[in-house]
């Protein structure tokens, strides 16, 4: 397989209409001191993580739930264990206080780093391990929160009714009537998540691991996969009407080691005749300014009800969920 050397910069825009995409722990939307909505980077990663598990099911995915036979969840240590066997061991000289030396078992850090690196999450969001042994992989994907960059963001709380009583509730009307939750959802929304990859994140840890298998070829195309489908194939009761919007990907030259700012700022929504309009003018700037150095910049969006503007011409345009090009 083909590594995968390239610097990469991009935003993924998630569409949110009478929807929810990120709540906190009051069920409200998040947001901000000024009252700006965001989402974090966790929802985003959950949902390639979750679009990974299901459409991928030969890739090994070690940062996701699974249940034991009594539908509790695996410990990290049970989640390794159930992926990989018992932990890798080693000999190892310790001295006595008198001096002489004996031999013990430690656990080979190098051996469980080189097992943990053949699970795709990990090659591309990196881990902090902290089981039986400690380990820290910076990851070559950093995604970051994601602000809502729509003009508007109105959100709406209503009640729902449950087909159950609570008889814990005080006072006899209460024990005997059925239980009144209340679910708060955002009118519409659109989040911007800036992403960034450097696959040479993981060039130190993998030579340590005897070489461990890094970023390829195959991984971006499941990740760029994961990106335009994993929030709309994601589709439970509070996220749905959340959907991925478009994934803009500006790939550097290998040899380029330019830092691109974050591009969420750079981005502005609105929606005109029913058509949403996504304006890249401000962003066009800075990828103007390092023109020489962009191998190709790809554009993944809906057009039948989504247009954008201020990329340069030569973008390469494809239909969000099939890929096909536009």
């Amino acid at each position: 397989m083909n590594e995968f050397n390239n610097r990469v910069f991009g935003c993924a825009i998630v569409k949110a209409i009478n929807a929810n995409y990120n709540a906190d722990f009051t069920h409200q939307p998040r947001t901000l001191p000024d009252g700006t909505i965001y989402a974090t980077d966790k929802a985003f990663k959950y949902s390639i993580r979750h679009y990974l598990q299901n459409h991928h099911p030969n890739e090994k995915i070690f940062y996701y739930k699974r249940l034991k036979e009594n539908l509790n969840p695996r410990t990290l240590d049970e989640t390794y264990h159930a992926l990989f066997g018992d932990y890798s061991k080693m000999k190892v000289e310790k001295k006595k206080k008198g001096g002489d030396t004996k031999e013990e078992e430690a656990l080979d850090k190098q051996a469980i780093l080189k097992n943990l690196l053949q699970c795709l999450d990990i090659r591309l969001f990196g881990a902090t391990y902290a089981g039986e042994t400690n380990i820290s992989i910076h990851g070559p994907v950093q995604i970051n929160h994601a602000m809502n960059r729509f003009t508007s963001g109105e959100i709406y709380s209503e009640q729902i009714m449950s087909p159950f009583r609570n008889p814990e509730k005080e006072g006899k009307d209460e024990k005997e009537a059925s239980t009144l939750g209340q679910q708060s959802k955002l009118r519409e929304g659109h989040y911007v998540h800036h992403f960034s990859v450097n696959p040479q994140n993981l060039m130190a840890l993998r030579k340590l691991a005897e070489n461990a298998l890094g970023l390829t070829d195959d991984d971006i195309a499941k990740l760029k996969e994961a990106m335009r489908c994993g929030v709309t194939y994601y589709d439970s009761a509070s996220k749905a009407g959340t959907d991925n919007e478009l994934l803009l990907w500006v790939q550097l030259q290998e040899s380029s080691r330019t830092v691109l700012p974050v591009f969420t700022e750079f981005v502005q929504v609105s929606r005109e005749n029913g058509m949403v309009h996504i304006d890249f003018g401000a962003l066009s700037k800075v990828i103007e300014k390092i023109s020489e150095q962009v191998q190709q910049i790809e554009v993944y969006f809906n057009p039948e009800n989504t247009q954008f503007k201020g990329l340069p011409e030569s973008i390469r345009k494809y239909e969000i969920t099939t890929a096909k090009a536009l």
